[in-house]
């Protein structure tokens, strides 16, 4: 896997549930604009906050309808044995990665700790096949995966731990990773990076901004060895434009406005939709970078 994976959101219900159709609708259309694969159920997914199975359930749809050689799926959660049963059942619909938080509620963590953690549950997944890319988050969960506890992990068992997506914003870590890991697939959380992709390394990205115009990211990927700073920029642009927002009401916001659904701004407590000045002020935002 790799290119320019969009981190995609879940449409819900009024009831809280998540909706199929609208869903694989958009998953469909990052797809064919640009995005070389989807990150089901990550941050930009709200996972976290949904029940398992709630999870298996969005899992199952996404692996029904789609490519899954183009699917990757989060699966961390604070607890061990619920993380295993998701990355079992990631498995068993044909998921090839399975993406890891690590247990984010009891801090601070140890390195030995930790290691303890993500061992355990490559042991539990026995023969199976998933890889599992390490999610750094630290800004949500207080937790930053060192380059030396990554290392290890993968040294010891490199056909297991590929990949990470690091959402840290430090570009330096995710090109000392490929310094020192050059098999380990690094992919930062902005598409901005992608500009440096081919001189630092890096696998892609991971994106939630992506799922405002994974075209332009498209570009930027395929143009990586000479990118064009004109492009970078506006790229830069629509992503500051998206973050200066909360940034998955924002997300959601601007997949509703494209598809005119609605349903696509709900979003699930602790998060609150954007209000109407929000709306006008991204949507003004968004109509101006168009024009360029």
């Amino acid at each position: 896997m790799q290119g320019v994976i969009a981190a995609v959101p879940t449409p819900i219900a009024t009831g809280g549930e998540p909706i199929r159709d609208l869903f694989i609708a958009h998953c469909r259309w990052a797809l064919e604009n640009g995005c070389d694969g989807l990150n089901v159920l990550g941050s930009t997914g709200e996972a976290n906050s949904f029940a398992a199975s709630a999870r298996k359930t969005v899992m199952a749809w996404a692996a029904e309808d789609l490519d899954r050689s183009r699917l990757m799926v989060g699966t961390g959660t604070p607890s061990l044995a619920e993380t295993i049963d998701l990355t079992e059942t990631a498995d068993d619909l044909g998921y090839g990665v399975a993406l890891v938080l690590p247990p984010y509620y009891y801090k601070p963590a140890s390195e030995d700790g930790l290691f303890a953690w993500y061992a355990s549950l490559h042991e539990a997944l026995g023969d199976r096949p998933i890889a599992v890319y390490f999610y750094n988050f630290p800004q949500m969960t207080g937790i930053n995966l060192s380059v030396a506890l990554i290392e290890r992990l993968n040294g010891m068992w490199p056909d297991r731990f590929r990949g990470i997506k690091d959402s840290s914003g430090d570009l330096s870590y995710c090109r000392e990773l490929t310094s020192r890991l050059p098999d380990l697939k690094v992919f930062p959380s902005s598409e901005v990076a992608l500009g440096e992709a081919a001189a630092s390394g890096f696998a892609g990205c991971i994106s939630a901004t992506v799922n405002e115009a994974p075209h332009l990211s498209a570009q930027l990927w395929e143009s990586r060895a000479e990118p064009d700073p004109a492009l970078v920029g506006k790229i830069a642009d629509i992503r500051a434009a998206v973050s200066a927002q909360p940034l998955i009401p924002a997300v959601k916001f601007l997949v509703s406005r494209r598809t005119v659904e609605t349903q696509w701004r709900r979003v699930l407590p602790p998060f609150c939709e954007l209000d109407d000045a929000q709306h006008t002020v991204l949507s003004e935002a968004i109509e101006k970078l168009e024009a360029l």
